[in-house]
């Protein structure tokens, strides 16, 4: 899909991953609405792209619905969604405190993988309301995954669950909605330069990225941002997970 004046959407668009993917999108001549929680730098950052801003909460799933109806109905219509919100907590299977407690589980699992199911959903049916492009293409979907769906560390159980569902969901929705004329892709990345992370002073960094087979540093935004506007472009990218790691496998801890 070109993405010369397509209508896109970020969810999570005002930091990180999601913020270099809407400035990306933008430079490459697409209308873009952001969406992300009130507080931050999202409405600026829509006002130097040109495009637009709405506040709303991932796991308020009936509001969302509302907001990207919203950002649908602004924009004109709808080509590519790039989904980067979420977030993860630290908690065993059973510790010295007792079992994982299921409430925090069950948060994680919405915040990661119903929110972004939700967010799926609606985005295919605006998607599918418009026309095919010569190639019978009407829409491509961009998920965040994580290479801890694969690997996922001590601590890491609801976040792993969450976004193996996003990987594993991946193939299954492009075959629900193939005949639709959209596409349905999930990224993997490993530790990126994004929120605390981007923090953390070098020698924190350091021994976090020796096991890379190179380059030996975190992700920077823009190359998850490259791989995203690659994605779309690229019509035969369908139904798979792309690990973003340098090669990073992580260990237990």
């Amino acid at each position: 899909m070109e993405i010369q004046g397509k209508y896109a959407v970020v969810v999570g668009g005002a930091s990180g991953m999601g913020r270099a993917s809407a400035e990306l999108l933008a430079a490459k001549g697409a209308k873009v609405a952001i969406i992300d929680r009130p507080g931050g730098e999202g409405k600026q950052i829509a006002a130097d792209l040109g495009g637009i801003y709405l506040d709303g909460d991932i796991t308020d799933h009936s509001g969302i619905e509302e907001i990207l109806a919203q950002a649908v109905e602004q924009l004109g219509g709808l080509h590519i969604a790039v989904n980067t919100a979420g977030g993860g907590v630290a908690k065993r299977t059973l510790s010295k405190s007792g079992p994982h407690d299921l409430e925090t589980f069950a948060s994680v699992v919405n915040l990661n993988l119903i929110s972004t199911f939700n967010l799926n959903r609606l985005q295919a049916f605006h998607m599918s309301q418009g026309e095919a492009d010569a190639d019978g293409e009407r829409g491509v979907i961009v998920n965040t995954s994580s290479i801890a769906a694969f690997e996922g560390q001590i601590g890491q159980v609801a976040y792993s669950a969450a976004k193996a569902g996003i990987a594993g969901m991946a193939l299954t929705m492009a075959r629900d909605l193939g005949s639709l004329g959209v596409r349905v892709l999930a990224i993997a990345p490993s530790l990126f330069k994004t929120g605390a992370v981007a923090r953390m002073p070098d020698e924190t960094i350091a021994p976090l990225v020796a096991g890379n087979a190179f380059p030996k540093r975190m992700g920077r935004p823009e190359e998850y941002a490259k791989l995203a506007c690659s994605i779309v472009e690229n019509g035969m990218l369908n139904g798979q997970c792309l690990r973003l790691d340098a090669g990073m496998r992580f260990a237990p801890k």
